[in-house]
């Protein structure tokens, strides 16, 4: 898994863009958040794949402080399982070089509704990484670039 962000290729905004629509919202913005690259080589065949991660900065509405609270405490009590869930499905779910936890990340973030405990909506994240996206999450949100405009097709080296 290639963390990010990175600003999405062409393809991704279209997607945001759908997305968006599809639920009456307009697009302010796009962030390729991380991209999950899966090879295999066998004896006869070699084939990869690559799945990016984006979060859709669509004009939601924001959650208040209590609806924030209550969704960010739902997360709290149900991490745990949520990581030996994770462990069952993909294995051990991924720790820094101290050994500790990387951040469970919300796509769509807590603040515009996102699912505090939807298995889609969360995805492992390097905490130093993790601690920049809110920030970069508001420019997202506030239409600001880079995030406005497509960016490459494949945002880091193979």
């Amino acid at each position: 898994m290639y963390f990010g962000p990175w600003q999405c290729s062409a393809q991704l905004m279209n997607y945001c863009r759908d997305k968006c629509a599809g639920s009456g919202h307009a697009l302010q913005g796009c962030m390729w958040l991380a991209d999950l690259k899966m090879d295999f080589a066998g004896t006869v065949l070699r084939a990869g794949s690559r799945f990016g991660m984006t979060h859709c900065c669509c004009n939601y509405a924001t959650l208040t402080k209590g609806q924030n609270d209550l969704a960010r405490s739902q997360w709290k009590n149900f991490r745990d399982e949520f990581r030996a869930r994770w462990g069952e499905r993909f294995g051990q779910w991924p720790t820094d070089a101290k050994g500790e936890n990387f951040p469970g990340h919300h796509i769509r973030d807590l603040h515009h509704g996102g699912n505090p405990i939807d298995w889609d909506n969360i995805i492992p994240f390097p905490k130093d990484l993790h601690e920049t996206l809110l920030g970069l999450y508001n420019q997202c949100y506030a239409n600001n670039p880079p995030w406005t405009t497509a960016g490459v097709d494949y945002p880091y080296g193979e």
